[in-house]
């Protein structure tokens, strides 16, 4: 799979809250997936933790939304050019998960992995201290399967290729292992405001 650096969308427009490249979708939010949607209903979603943690532990849709909810208002940053301000997802913090099976002391990253098999590695700090969500709900609406749905991780304040749509659990490490478009010359982390596109960015 070749990657190349041509993103050529809209003019870029220069905007105090954009990070460097980016431009405002406004109301738009382009859909795109490196797998087929999957025919996933809730009653067939599961999640799971497991890997370097004290209890690995699954959840059942159920069981995941009896854990406190919690929100994420503010901003997404795709790493093809576009961003969202002022959006709302509902779910349950990330912490709250990772709470429960208490990860070990020498854990450092983490591999999201989707029902698809999509996978996506992000630095355990990322995941932590309010930064990441579990969410189900998309503007007080259930999350369309387009966008993740039933359910998909977010964090935010990273370019939203890390933020694996359908969502089927983490793998705790003790080092970095590249996820999909890792592996196809995508940065490590992906911070938009370094505009940490590529591997060497």
């Amino acid at each position: 799979m070749n990657v190349t650096r041509g993103f050529t969308g809209r003019p870029r427009v220069h905007n105090a809250g954009l990070p460097p490249g980016q431009y405002d979708a406004g109301d738009d939010w382009p859909v795109l997936s490196a797998e087929v949607t999957p025919d996933l209903s809730p009653a067939d979603w599961s999640f799971r933790i497991d890997g370097l943690v004290a209890e690995p532990r699954s959840w059942s849709w159920d069981e995941a939304h009896a854990l406190p909810a919690s929100a994420y208002e503010g901003d997404i940053h795709c790493v093809t050019s576009w961003s969202k301000f002022g959006v709302r997802f509902g779910g349950v913090s990330l912490d709250a998960f990772l709470t429960a099976v208490r990860p070990d002391p020498a854990a450092t990253h983490a591999v999201a992995y989707a029902h698809t098999g999509y996978t996506a590695n992000l630095p355990l700090a990322d995941l932590t201290g309010g930064r990441a969500w579990i969410v189900w709900e998309y503007e007080g609406q259930p999350l369309p399967a387009e966008h993740g749905g039933p359910a998909r991780l977010i964090v935010p304040h990273l370019y939203f290729w890390k933020s694996a749509k359908w969502i089927a659990g983490l793998r705790i490490l003790d080092h970095d292992e590249p996820g999909f478009w890792e592996q196809n010359g995508y940065h490590a982390r992906g911070n938009p405001w370094e505009e940490q596109r590529y591997s060497g960015d």
